[in-house]
């Protein structure tokens, strides 16, 4: 495991006149190789925003744009394009995929980072002279991302090396934890969390309304409801959905609102309008929703450079004929595209999900110094329908005036949402036999998408097996959900990336085995790990 230094800033030097005294040569250490010691609640708060800061790189990382694009390819979504960066090969030609994966390593770094993160509020805490109240809610709050790292490393990696508090110095003797262990811990810090973090309208308000990134109970147990179907308690499973359900603070989208309501669009799509996404702004659907700023007028607005947009949009701009706007959702280069599967057999017509405002499939010029081309429609001919007019979802387009160029992104990460609570629901009846159940749960999305439910769309008892339910997933949550990890956490990978998606023209879902329901232990930190033995995923 990589050793981290964490910084601590313990004396400003103060400029001032040069002396000839003997203690001017004196040296005053500037930092040191330990963890800080938080004792006041400001110093708390900010070591907690911190952890938002931290989680923001999980998605705005641009060094290889093409690692949104990882969690995506070579599963049952969507495939590579010509627009491909690299470090996503591996991913759709899994023979490649080894040990020295770049994209591995980085998850694996990142989600470490936030629990030793984490792990210092944690340690902090317990002796600080605070209420017992602030105490609880500042633990809470850590052990809510503690478990979220622990989960993405437990999904993805399986048996990891479980660290419960700061490190101090380096450390070269990690061994992988059973899963059992690691799975307790989570769930231990979850139910914690779910007990202690604040009600949605509790949590502190800033001068837009509502801070509602800030970690709610909602949250945890929505993380609590994946963690136990990944163990295999649907029944507890259940409970939790439930819980966030049955609270009454989320509703379902069923009518237009927000920010664009005078223009063209319908319900589902003005979800993920530039401008809709918070809760202070009308989306009662959102439970965690990581918010953003636009660097412009906000310094530090965001870390890194998010790429959504580039990668999911499609490069319509490079058609002679075409102009970037607003209405085609700014300058994305298709570094990915939808697969056939999604494109021509998941939807039905009707379901408005598949609308053109949420799923665009037809383009037309719209540049007017071109007058013999304006106003009629792009043919699909040739290698244009591979990324430059590829149909593509909107849900993360979004114009700034300030980069027409459209280098970076400025929306905020939906990263839960009631829509997906429902679907969680459903998989936990499933796996608990009550078919019954699970249908009428998936139904409470159907007859949201479905103007003419129940005379269409409406599913029946018969209908519900797991893979209908992770249909139903894509077809609710693709562009939203690390698909990938979906597809690990149900074992499910496989199966349904070689029978849905393995006949791509330009970029095959090739070498796909049951190795790859787990990533490789990334080899610097085998190699790293000198005094005890880090043992590699099977296959790698």
């Amino acid at each position: 495991m990589k050793k981290y230094i964490f910084i601590i800033v313990s004396s400003i030097m103060l400029i001032g006149a040069i002396s000839c005294k003997k203690n001017y040569l004196d040296e005053t250490p500037l930092s040191s190789y330990t963890p800080v010691t938080l004792t006041d609640s400001l110093g708390f708060q900010a070591s907690l925003i911190g952890l938002y800061n931290h989680v923001s790189t999980f998605f705005t990382y641009s060094d290889n744009q093409g690692y949104l694009s990882v969690w995506q390819v070579g599963t049952d979504v969507a495939n590579a394009t010509a627009n491909q960066q690299g470090i996503e090969v591996p991913y759709y030609n899994y023979a490649l995929l080894t040990a020295n994966d770049g994209a591995a390593s980085y998850i694996w770094n990142r989600n470490y980072i936030l629990s030793n993160l984490s792990n210092i509020i944690i340690d902090n805490v317990a002796n600080a002279k605070l209420s017992t109240n602030g105490k609880n809610s500042i633990a809470a709050e850590a052990k809510f991302f503690r478990a979220y790292a622990y989960n993405n490393l437990a999904t993805l990696f399986g048996k990891v090396p479980l660290v419960k508090h700061a490190l101090t110095g380096p450390k070269t003797d990690f061994v992988r934890a059973p899963l059992d262990s690691v799975n307790n811990f989570i769930v231990s810090d979850l139910i914690y969390a779910s007990t202690y973090l604040p009600d949605i309208e509790s949590v502190p308000t800033n001068t837009k309304g509502k801070m509602y990134a800030r970690a709610n109970k909602f949250m945890a147990m929505q993380l609590l409801a994946e963690v136990y179907l990944r163990m295999g308690k649907p029944d507890l499973a259940e409970a939790q959905a439930q819980n966030v359900i049955n609270s009454g603070k989320f509703s379902l989208i069923k009518s237009r609102f927000g920010a664009k309501t005078a223009l063209p669009g319908d319900y589902y799509s003005d979800m993920f309008v530039y401008g809709n996404q918070r809760r202070s702004q009308g989306n009662t659907e959102n439970i965690w929703v990581l918010e953003e700023e636009n660097p412009a007028s906000v310094v530090g607005g965001y870390t890194g450079s998010p790429q959504q947009r580039r990668v999911w949009g499609a490069a319509y701009y490079n058609i002679n004929g075409m102009a970037l706007c607003d209405s085609l959702g700014g300058r994305g280069i298709a570094r990915l595209r939808l697969s056939n599967w999604v494109l021509y057999k998941l939807y039905s017509k009707s379901d408005i999900r598949n609308s053109q405002y949420n799923l665009r499939r037809r383009y037309w010029y719209n540049d007017a110094t071109k007058p013999t081309l304006y106003g009629k429609i792009i043919p699909y001919t040739g290698p244009d329908t591979l990324y430059k007019i590829c149909p593509s979802i909107t849900k993360w387009g979004q114009f700034d005036p300030n980069d027409t160029f459209g280098y970076a992104m400025i929306k905020d990460f939906p990263l839960m949402r009631l829509g997906e609570t429902y679907l969680l629901l459903a998989e936990a009846q499933f796996k608990q036999g009550k078919l019954t159940d699970a249908a009428a749960s998936i139904n409470v999305l159907r007859k949201r998408a479905f103007p003419k439910y129940p005379a269409e769309g409406q599913v029946q008892a018969a209908n519900i097996t797991m893979d209908f339910i992770l249909d139903e997933r894509a077809r609710e949550l693709v562009g939203e959900e690390n698909r990938r990890m979906t597809l690990m956490r149900t074992g499910t990978l496989v199966d349904r990336a070689l029978k849905l998606n393995s006949n791509d023209a330009q970029h095959p879902t090739v070498g796909l085995t049951a190795t790859h329901l787990l990533l490789p232990i990334p080899l610097t930190e085998i190699q790293l790990n000198k005094d005890a033995k880090l043992e590699q995923n099977p296959g790698y």
